[in-house]
């Protein structure tokens, strides 16, 4: 069984990362950031790119760290505590973790460019409101020795802003994944930021040109690479919303030792406490989960499903309980936009839907049960 304690170095990791982010990354960047209309900030993930943070899951020999997925959900639950925007699921998780399935050298140089923060990526893949990545229309019909890919894809995360896309399309022989230019000719992309100021963008592919470098991995088999990235992605991201709920909590409790009623702090009345005593005991119980799901993609990445699923559902309710209490207990101010808990509640709500939601990950957890 996987041990759910963090070792030395991933404590220190964690407590690193937690000093750069409170200075380079407070809730009140992401507020400049919205502000400006802006969604990115290539100079704080070439920050985090110097401290090795692009690399955590990069090979040592393309100049990552190799880490692991435990190490990566460390680094995913420090940037949820203060909302951070950046690349580091798109990229370093996802686009890495697929492109370690393949071995050759194209991969290996975008690994290396990956690790150096010199390249970014987003994952291509919905196409309708809700995740479901066995339903495809985007087509790559076969043309010579190449494709022509023609539709859509929604709710491309970082899709705005990242140099290369990972596109699934539907091929004669089955699912492929094409690693493509975001500025190929025939690719439309129509930039919106998200209600948490993230970049999102909708991507339309019209006779867009693609040969057989393009394919990571093999015509008809996706699912090879797509698989390990989606679940190492899935836990990273069930990482980060543990760490929001962990924010929007220490937010909360902060405000409970100081506002007073009746001549005391409202943290003083016991049903406050009660409230705020279930909220940390979930918020315990889902970190745990959240570490079992990184061991297993380290350990035994081949039978992770079940444990990456159980760390999405219950990250996502406990993000969902964190947000709901914090505003509830904040009391009116909580619903004001001059008060940082509606960036945690709008950042959780995105994060919900984002590579599955409650539901999907409960079926999958079902499925696994035997039910």
């Amino acid at each position: 069984m996987a041990k759910l304690v963090k070792t030395e170095e991933e404590v220190m990791l964690g407590d690193m990362a937690r000093g750069f982010l409170d200075e380079a990354a407070p809730v009140s960047h992401l507020r400049k950031l919205r502000d400006a209309g802006e969604t990115e900030d290539k100079g704080l993930w070439a920050e985090m790119a110097q401290m090795g943070w692009a690399g955590i899951l990069v090979p040592e020999e393309q100049g990552g760290s190799d880490m692991g997925h435990a190490a990566a959900g460390i680094l995913a639950g420090e940037m949820g505590k203060t909302l951070v925007t950046s690349p580091f699921l798109s990229t370093a998780v996802i686009a890495a973790t697929a492109l370690r399935q393949v071995a050759d050298d194209r991969a290996g140089a975008a690994l290396q460019a990956i690790a150096a923060g010199d390249r970014t990526y987003a994952l291509a893949i919905d196409e309708s409101h809700k995740f479901n990545p066995d339903k495809v229309e985007l087509s790559a019909e076969k043309v010579g020795n190449g494709f022509l890919l023609n539709g859509s894809k929604t709710f491309v995360v970082d899709g705005g802003n990242a140099d290369r896309l990972l596109v699934l399309a539907d091929a004669e022989e089955g699912l492929t994944l094409f690693d493509l230019p975001s500025d190929r000719t025939g690719i439309t992309r129509t930039h919106t930021a998200m209600i948490d100021s993230r970049d999102s963008a909708r991507i339309d592919f019209s006779d867009v040109e693609a040969t057989g470098e393009d394919v990571l991995g093999s015509v008809g088999y996706a699912a090879n690479i797509l698989t390990p990235a989606l679940r190492a992605g899935q836990a990273a991201l069930a990482a980060e919303a543990t760490g929001l709920a962990a924010g929007a909590f220490g937010m909360t409790v902060e405000y409970l030792k100081e506002r007073k009623q009746f001549g005391m702090p409202i943290g003083a009345f016991q049903a406050l406490q009660h409230r705020a005593a279930h909220l940390w005991c979930e918020t315990e119980v889902t970190a745990s989960a959240i570490l079992h799901a990184g061991r297993k993609l380290d350990e035994d990445p081949a039978s992770a499903g079940l444990a990456v699923s159980l760390a999405k559902s219950r990250a996502t309710q406990t993000a969902k309980l964190a947000v709901i209490e914090g505003v509830q207990m904040h009391g009116g101010i909580g619903m004001t936009d001059a008060f940082d808990m509606g960036f945690y509640m709008k950042r959780a709500r995105v994060a919900a839907e984002w590579l599955g939601d409650y539901g999907y990950h409960a079926e999958q957890v079902a499925r696994a049960r035997g039910f």
